[in-house]
């Protein structure tokens, strides 16, 4: 089992689940995050700091955002590892509220 960070993230990229992760599984783009789903533990550390509740198991992730699994096991090791909180995006799209 993983964790698979889904579009809620988009335009968003609050990096408080990064900053928990105990295992450096967070990869970094643009405008989100995925998590790598070779590194990561399960150790669900990341779901309660999400503010947008982008992020599932793998084995929860609603049927239409399934897709989003895939997307972060090809997508994720292509980026950089992230480990800290930065500040979040609040792009265009984002749902979520400024802190």
């Amino acid at each position: 089992m993983t964790y698979v960070v889904t579009e809620d993230c988009v335009d968003c990229k609050y990096t408080d689940c990064a900053a928990v992760c105990p295992v450096e599984a967070f990869h970094e783009l643009p405008d989100r995050l995925y998590i790598n789903a070779e590194t990561c533990i399960d150790c669900d550390a990341c779901v309660p700091e999400c503010p947008v509740e982008a992020i599932y198991s793998d084995t929860t992730v609603p049927e239409h955002l399934q897709h989003w699994t895939d997307i972060n096991i090809e997508e994720a090791p292509k980026y950089p590892i992230i480990s800290a909180k930065i500040p979040a995006l609040f792009g265009p799209t984002c749902k979520g509220k400024p802190e």
